[in-house]
C-alpha cells in the first residue's frame, strides 16, 4: 500500500443537450436513463415496493409488515394494512385508498370538477362521507397537491399548472379544504386536509396534463411525456409528477437540497428522520430529536404519510460497514497507515500455501467473500483459504480463523485477458454443520445498490498487505486514502471497460499495489457506514503519475452478487 498527498477532483458535467442559460442544471448523460420516481438507482422505494434490477417493483402484500392502522379502499374493501393495500393497489389500480379503518356502507371520497372550463380544467370540489361537499383551496396549492388532484380524476401525468381564484359573492362564507401532499400520493384522500375560510383561501383551479404534445427548446420533456419550463427543473419540486425533472441535477436552484446522487429534494425533507438522499446526508447533523410535528386546527383528514414512514421502520435494516475503530480526517497524509484492531473488520486474506498472502477479499455476510476473479482458480478450491481478524500475516492471534471454502462462483463473462468482470464470490466452508459462519471481530461490508451513491472527487480507502513504499514487502494491514475519479475511461482508453473504476491520486503515491488484488475500496456515507464501492484490480506497476488504480466497480455487480446469494443477505435496506 502506498501513501501520499491527496488530490481533489473536480467533477466536470455537461450541460443538456436541449438546454442554454445559466438556469439549466441537468445532467444530460443521466437524463438519457429516463429515471423516475420508480427508479431504484436515484431514489429510495416505497415500502411497498421492493428494487428488482434498478426498478421499483410491487411487493405481494403478504410481505408488508403486520402491524399498522386498517384502512378501507375505494371499492369498499377493507385492508390489514397501509402498507397492504399500497401493495394490492399497485398491482391492482383500480384498487385505492379511502379512508382509514374498517369500510362502511356511506364512506366516500370523491372529487370533481365544478365550473368547468375544459374537460381537463376546473375548479376542484370534494365530496366527504357525511354528505359533506367542500372547494379545495386555491391559496398555497403547490405542484405536488395538484398532482394528486389530477391523478385522482384519472389524468396519471399529473397537473400542467394550478392558480387561485377569487370565490363568487355568494361563496365568500364558504369553507375550504386545504390539502397537504408529499405529490407522490394517488389519490386526495392520503393527503392532510384542514378547513380553511374561503375569504382567505380561495378556490382552486387546476388544468390537468391530458393530451401529449411537442416540447419547444425552453421546455423539458419528462419522461411520462409531459413538458415543462427548464427553470422548473432542479428546484425540488416534482413539477412532471414522475420526479424525472429533479432527478439527474448536477446542482439545485430555489431552496431545494442538492444530494449526492444528484437528485433534489425539497428543503422540507431535510431533518425529518428519513432517508431521502441514497447516502443521508440529509439526515446529517441534525438534531435527532427531530423536527415537531405540526398541530392542524381543524383537521378533517390526517396525512397517510406519517403512516408510510412508520412503516419504513418496520422493515428489516441489514447491519453491515460499521467499525469500531474511531474515524480519523485528515487533508493531507504522508506515509502509509498501520491498520488498528477492528478498524477493518470486513478486510480477509486468501491464502493458498504458507505464510504469503495471495489476495485481499471482502467479507459481505453469510458465508460469503467477495474478491477479484483474477485471484482465484477453481482448479485451486481445496487448497485457498480464508483468514479473517488478521492484521500481522506472520504473527497469529486467538481470534484469527481460517475457513476453507465450500463453492467458488467466478463472473461467467470474466475476460483474463482484458480484466472484464474480474470479480468473483468465495463461498466458506461453515465451521460446524448447519449453523452459519460467524468470524470473530469480523462484521460484512455493505454492498452499494447503486452507481449514484458515490462520485468522482469522493475520498475513499483501499486496503491490503500488498507492496508498499521501494516494492517494499508488506507484513501489517496497511490503508491509504484514495480519490474516486471521472475521467478513467479517457485515463485508459482501450484497457478501460464498463464495469471498472479508477481511484487514486495526481502523484500517485497513493495506490493499491501488487499484493493488494481483489481487497475493498471502501466509501463511507453521511452516517460513516462504509460500502465496497471498488475491489483492487490487477496491478503490474503501481504508484505511478497518470496512472491510478482500476477497480471493479460493485454497484453495477449488485444483480449478480444478490443471484447468487440472495437478495435478503446484501440488501441494506428492505429494496
Amino acid at each position: 500500500m502506498r501513501q501520499g498527498p491527496v488530490l481533489l477532483f473536480i467533477l466536470y458535467l455537461s450541460h443538456h443537450a436541449f438546454a442554454q442559460g445559466p438556469e439549466n442544471f441537468l445532467i444530460e448523460e443521466c437524463v438519457k436513463n429516463n429515471y423516475t420516481e420508480r427508479s431504484c438507482e436515484k431514489v429510495f422505494c416505497e415500502p411497498w415496493q421492493t428494487c428488482i434490477a434498478g426498478t421499483c417493483q410491487c411487493k405481494i402484500p403478504y410481505q408488508c409488515p403486520k402491524n399498522g392502522t386498517s384502512v378501507c379502499s375505494n371499492v369498499r374493501r377493507s385492508f390489514q394494512t397501509y402498507c397492504q393495500l399500497k401493495s394490492y393497489e399497485c398491482r391492482q389500480k383500480f384498487t385505492k385508498f379511502m379512508n382509514r379503518g374498517s369500510c362502511n356502507p356511506g364512506d366516500r371520497f370523491n372529487i370533481l370538477f365544478s365550473h368547468i372550463y375544459t374537460s381537463s380544467e376546473g375548479i376542484v370540489q370534494v365530496e366527504l362521507s357525511n354528505s359533506e361537499t367542500s372547494y379545495i383551496c386555491g391559496k398555497g396549492l403547490t405542484i405536488n397537491e395538484a398532482n394528486v388532484i389530477c391523478r385522482h380524476l384519472g389524468f396519471a401525468r399529473g397537473a400542467d399548472r394550478t392558480e387561485a381564484i377569487e370565490p363568487d359573492e355568494n361563496q365568500v362564507s364558504l369553507q375550504c379544504l386545504k390539502p397537504t401532499c408529499r405529490g407522490m400520493e394517488t389519490r386526495l384522500a392520503e393527503c392532510g386536509l384542514r378547513r380553511m375560510s374561503l375569504t382567505t383561501g380561495k378556490l382552486a383551479k387546476v388544468a390537468c396534463s391530458a393530451e401529449y404534445r411537442g416540447c419547444n427548446a425552453r421546455e423539458f420533456r419528462c419522461v411520462n411525456g409531459k413538458c415543462i419550463d427548464l427553470t422548473r427543473t432542479c428546484d425540488g419540486m416534482n413539477d412532471c409528477g414522475d420526479s424525472s425533472d429533479e432527478l439527474c441535477c448536477k446542482a439545485c436552484n430555489k431552496k431545494a437540497f442538492h444530494c449526492n446522487s444528484d437528485v433534489c429534494i425539497p428543503s422540507s425533507y431535510v431533518c425529518n428522520n428519513e432517508l431521502d438522499c441514497l447516502t443521508g446526508e440529509d439526515e446529517h447533523n441534525c438534531d435527532k430529536t427531530g423536527r415537531a410535528k405540526e398541530e392542524e386546527s381543524n383537521q378533517v383528514r390526517e396525512s397517510m404519510d406519517e403512516e408510510r414512514k412508520r412503516i419504513k421502520t418496520l422493515l428489516p435494516v441489514i447491519s453491515c460497514g460499521i467499525s469500531d475503530h474511531t474515524v480519523i480526517r485528515r487533508k493531507r497524509i504522508i506515509g502509509g497507515f498501520t491498520a488498528q484492531p477492528l478498524e477493518f473488520p470486513w478486510q480477509v486474506a486468501i491464502r493458498s500455501k504458507g505464510q504469503t498472502v495471495d489476495c485481499g477479499g471482502t467479507y459481505i455476510g453469510g458465508c460469503w467473500v467477495l474478491t477479484a476473479a483474477h485471484c482465484v482458480q477453481r482448479s485451486h478450491l481445496q487448497i485457498y483459504r480464508i483468514w479473517t481478524g488478521m492484521l500481522d500475516s506472520i504473527k497469529y492471534i486467538t481470534r484469527i480463523e481460517t475457513y476453507s471454502l465450500k463453492n467458488m462462483i467466478i463472473h461467467e463473462n470474466y475476460n483474463s485477458e482484458t480484466y472484464e468482470n474480474d470479480i468473483a464470490l468465495l463461498e466458506m466452508r461453515t465451521k460446524n454443520k448447519g449453523t452459519p459462519c460467524s468470524p470473530p471481530d469480523t462484521v460484512p461490508l455493505c454492498i452499494p445498490w447503486s452507481q449514484y451513491m458515490f462520485r468522482g472527487g469522493q475520498q475513499c480507502k483501499v486496503s491490503g498487505w500488498g507492496l508498499g513504499e521501494a516494492s517494499k514487502k508488506q507484513i501489517v494491514l496497511k490503508w491509504g486514502y484514495v480519490n474516486l475519479m471521472d475521467n478513467c475511461s479517457e485515463i485508459y482508453k482501450n484497457r478501460y471497460f464498463k464495469g471498472m473504476e479508477c481511484a487514486g491520486t495526481d502523484d500517485g503515491s497513493v495506490d493499491a499495489c501488487k499484493g493488494d488484488s481483489g481487497g475493498p475500496l471502501v466509501c463511507f456515507d453521511s452516517n460513516n457506514v462504509g460500502y465496497l464501492w471498488g475491489i483492487v484490480g490487477r496491478r503490474e506497476t503501481c504508484g505511478e503519475r497518470g496512472q491510478p488504480g482500476l477497480y471493479t466497480k460493485v454497484a453495477l455487480y449488485f444483480e449478480w452478487i444478490a443471484r447468487h446469494t440472495g437478495i435478503n443477505l446484501i440488501s441494506k435496506y428492505n429494496l
